[in-house]
């Protein structure tokens, strides 16, 4: 799976910005999107206009780690891996015995713009198993993204030469156009819009990036750690229709 976000959507972490990166546009006349479509044949491309692009192919995929794709209300979602309690979030959720978990997350997410009654950290800290995945609500111009705490689905970020965000389950589709601006997603993180990024497992407290330096010296995108020391003000997702103007928190 890939996606690449405009700052716009998704503002890239300054640690993630490495400045000997030699990385080059995503976009610009559609170069990641034609690398992955010619890595995976019979992939399918979303263009989100200035807002980015998605794409999805079944092409190579682990049969214990599938990717899923789906859209709902013009929220698209990907998904790879496999949630372990699925019977339960159907229920919390009111959803159908068809629901599978990119339907699930694209729910979980709705719920959360919609006035939902729980912290973000909190449903994703809820999606008990393996799992990576990207969101997109093209209604409210926002990304939510995240992987488990376990980091059992590869999956890697990095910013391109424009600043947009580069996600995706191949490190080599990554450094095609981040070059060293790229880096493994954090276990056990997520990341929204309005937000940035957290742990869901530490919510209250802040993130630091900590750079990823090769034996030669080379300066590459950055990890990211909870800082055990630092409290943070809570933050949320924006919310859309009769909620527009309740919280900017959740």
């Amino acid at each position: 799976m890939l996606a690449v976000f405009d700052k716009s959507v998704a503002k890239s972490p300054e640690g993630l910005q490495s400045p000997q990166s030699n990385s080059v546009s995503a976009l610009k006349d559609g170069f990641l999107a034609q690398h992955f479509s010619s890595v995976h044949p019979g992939s399918v491309t979303v263009n989100l206009g200035t807002s980015g692009l998605l794409a999805y192919s079944l092409h190579k995929q682990n049969p214990l780690l599938p990717r899923l794709f789906a859209v709902v209300d013009d929220i698209f979602c990907l998904f790879q891996g496999h949630l372990e309690n699925v019977a339960n979030l159907k229920q919390q959720y009111g959803l159908n015995k068809t629901a599978t978990e990119v339907t699930i997350i694209i729910e979980a997410y709705r719920t959360l713009r919609d006035r939902g009654p729980y912290p973000a950290a909190q449903v994703v800290r809820d999606f008990q198993g393996k799992f990576a995945f990207i969101l997109y609500d093209s209604s409210a111009n926002t990304a939510f993204i995240a992987a488990d705490a376990d980091g059992n689905v590869p999956f890697a970020w990095g910013t391109d030469a424009d600043g947009n965000l580069v996600l995706s389950d191949e490190a080599e589709i990554v450094t095609k156009s981040c070059g060293n601006s790229f880096a493994p997603f954090p276990k056990g993180f997520f990341f929204t819009t309005s937000g940035g990024l957290s742990s869901f497992e530490h919510p209250l407290n802040e993130v630091r990036p900590v750079p990823r330096v090769g034996s030669s010296g080379q300066v590459y995108g950055a990890n990211f750690k909870v800082d055990a020391e630092t409290k943070k003000e809570s933050t949320g997702m924006p919310r859309v229709g009769s909620a527009a103007n309740w919280s900017n928190n959740i």
